[in-house]
């Protein structure tokens, strides 16, 4: 299967999706999130700042940073780094997507958690990006053990997925 064609497909079937739709299930998935025992349990879970055809999680990033370290990712050219999250230095980075603008970034190892959004997933958790291959890269350093989630609309769940070799599979997938 061709991953170009999976992006098509998967990108017609949220189109068909209302945005009324949209937002019901990115409330249930931010609220299966917050309760999620992982997540719970967690001192320091790496979020991502969603794009608008995401899951819309954002809601829950600074109420999780309450009780624990939350992280966010800043692209640097070809390099994807979590920071900390701090509302008043967030500022549209690459992509347009809000990121952390100040601060160190934390090392893989230092995660307990981490969200993981894609343009689509298997049931049993492979997971295909928007090509760039960020995610992957960042979950293939040295010392990174996080528990990865996948999070997705229900619609972004496919058969099967071309898998190449650098792939990263989800412990395990949120969606609605």
């Amino acid at each position: 299967m061709d991953k170009r064609l999976v992006r098509r497909q998967v990108r017609e079937a949220l189109a068909a999706v209302s945005p009324e739709e949209k937002t019901q299930k990115s409330t249930m998935l931010a609220l299966a999130l917050l309760v999620h025992p992982a997540v719970r349990s967690a001192k320091v879970v790496a979020l991502f700042s969603p794009l608008p055809d995401e899951p819309q999680i954002g809601e829950i990033i600074e109420l999780m940073s309450r009780e624990r370290i939350v992280l966010l990712p800043r692209v640097e050219g070809d390099v994807m780094r979590f920071y900390p999250f701090s509302p008043e230095v967030m500022s549209k980075g690459s992509y347009g997507i809000l990121e952390p603008m100040c601060g160190e970034p934390f090392a893989p190892a230092e995660i307990d958690v981490i969200i993981v959004p894609g343009v689509a997933f298997t049931a049993d958790g492979l997971r295909m990006g928007r090509g760039k291959g960020f995610y992957d890269k960042y979950m293939s350093q040295e010392g990174f053990k996080a528990h990865k989630i996948g999070v997705c609309y229900s619609q972004q769940i496919v058969q099967s997925l071309p898998c190449e070799r650098h792939d990263v599979p989800m412990n395990e997938l949120l969606y609605k």
